[in-house]
């Protein structure tokens, strides 16, 4: 994998660009389209989100903005504590 060094310098940490484009693993924990759940409610967000997990499935960041659908806590746990809201 090459790495360009021509990015922008801002104060003392580099803007780093790769040739080579990177798949990471993730789980979407909202989106955008509706989805019927078995009681019968439909639900949706205002926007789409995924965590970034490593292969284990744990989580590679510490912090989660917004809230988390309940399918999705109820699958992965580590991610439903650190949500700050579960819907």
């Amino acid at each position: 994998m090459e790495v360009d060094f021509t990015g922008s310098l801002s104060y003392l940490s580099w803007t780093l660009f790769s040739n080579v484009p990177s798949v990471h693993p993730a789980v979407v924990i909202r989106q955008r389209k509706s989805y019927r759940r078995k009681d019968g409610v439909f639900l949706y967000f205002e926007d789409n989100a995924g965590v970034i997990v490593n292969n284990k499935g744990e989580m590679k960041g510490s912090a989660i903005t917004g809230p988390v659908a309940k399918e999705c806590a109820d699958l992965w746990p580590r991610i439903a504590s650190n949500a700050g809201s579960i819907a």
